[in-house]
C-alpha cells in the first residue's frame, strides 16, 4: 500500500503499526514525533495505530545542539 511520508510517497507492507512503520525505516524512535493526518500521535498509541493506505505521516525528529 502506499502512504505519503515526510511528503513522498512510500510502498510499505498493509498492517503496520507506527511503531513497525519506524522499524520499517530503519528509523530511531528516540527524539521522534509523529503527525497522522493533521493529528499528532502519543508515543504510548504508537502500538495501536495502525497506518492505511494514503495516510499522510510526518516523522519529526528532534535534534540537540548549542
Amino acid at each position: 500500500m502506499k502512504v505519503l511520508i515526510n511528503g513522498k510517497v512510500k510502498e510499505i507492507p498493509e498492517g503496520l503499526n507506527l511503531d513497525q512503520l519506524l522499524r520499517h525505516f530503519s528509523l530511531p524512535s528516540q527524539r521522534i514525533a509523529i503527525e497522522m493526518n493533521t493529528s499528532v500521535v502519543r508515543r504510548k498509541d504508537w502500538e495501536d495505530v495502525i497506518v492505511n493506505d494514503s495516510d499522510k505521516i510526518e516523522i519529526i525528529h528532534f535534534v540537540g545542539g548549542g
